[in-house]
């Protein structure tokens, strides 16, 4: 029995994409806890041992390959940081954050360059603009996302990433050039919309369709470097974010689980970037929101 699950898991972790998303979506929703099979893959292992049987443990060992493959980069420690780095600060700051001051205070500590904010709303929003002026004296706000900056920012504008069936005024993305010493990056803020899981499995279609409609922007995109920083409301593994995904480089080293605060158990906040990597990720103490910020350090090529 242990070795047709360790079978039938390591085939789920290598072909993951091979799962069908219908009904309910049921791909991405394996996809969005796929780090966690890590723990399936623990238990079969002690299992096998204590079983102290030889199929069981050559077996357990398909688990073990795929799940290193995928993910034991992420545990490797990163290179050291460059002179030309660029550490962007990614944080959906919650509309019913109590303490938008602290948290603002907070994200400077980890001394970025780019702040990237989401659910902006008044009066918070002031509160933030105040709080972050002295150390980020260039910003943009559109809709309910942010930008703050310790470089100079030109050509701000928002994105229309808006789904179909949303009547209701609705802007959650923007783009903006940062002028940065090692030359231009066009960097994008956004916050896609929320998923549910369900008795009828995952609805996402709407974040699917914004993170098309952002997939196509992006392919437009003409500056040298990119960087993208938002609330995607999904992982990497994610198909439903693959628009991004096939465009962007991702995390090479680091989980940075953001999602719940209070227990989290996946990193829907994401820093990616095009002509350039993102060498790692790690998450920030905890704010007054219901999400963790995260730090990214961008390394151009």
């Amino acid at each position: 029995m242990l070795a047709v699950l360790s079978g039938l898991t390591a085939v789920l972790l290598a072909f993951h994409r091979a799962v069908p998303n219908s009904p309910g979506r049921l791909g991405s929703l394996i996809e969005a806890f796929l780090p966690w099979f890590g723990i399936v893959v623990l238990f079969l292992l002690v299992g096998a041992l204590l079983r102290r049987s030889a199929l069981a443990l050559v077996a357990v060992l398909l688990p073990v390959a795929a799940w290193t493959y995928l993910f034991g980069g992420l545990l490797l420690p990163a290179g050291a940081a460059g002179a030309g780095d660029l550490v962007v600060v990614q944080h959906n700051v919650s509309d019913e954050n109590p303490d938008p001051a602290g948290t603002a205070r907070a994200l400077v500590d980890a001394e970025p360059d780019l702040i990237a904010l989401q659910e902006l709303v008044p009066p918070a929003l002031g509160v933030y603009e105040e709080t972050l002026a002295a150390d980020y004296p260039y910003h943009v706000v559109r809709g309910t996302v942010g930008l703050w900056s310790k470089h100079p920012l030109t050509e701000a504008r928002t994105l229309d990433i808006k789904p179909r069936d949303i009547e209701e005024p609705w802007s959650r993305a923007l783009r903006a050039v940062v002028d940065t010493p090692q030359g231009e990056v066009a960097a994008y803020v956004v916050h896609l919309p929320s998923i549910r899981i369900g008795a009828g499995g995952l609805a996402s279609a709407r974040r699917d369709e914004s993170a098309e409609l952002l997939g196509r922007a992006l392919a437009r995109e003409r500056a040298g470097t990119v960087v993208l920083a938002g609330d995607l409301n999904g992982t990497v593994d994610d198909r439903g974010l693959a628009p991004l995904t096939s465009r962007l480089n991702v995390a090479e080293r680091g989980f940075a689980l953001s999602f719940p605060a209070a227990l989290p158990l996946a990193r829907i906040d994401q820093v990616m970037a095009g002509t350039a990597t993102v060498a790692e990720v790690r998450t920030l103490s905890a704010t007054g929101s219901d999400h963790l910020p995260i730090a990214a350090r961008i390394t151009r090529h």
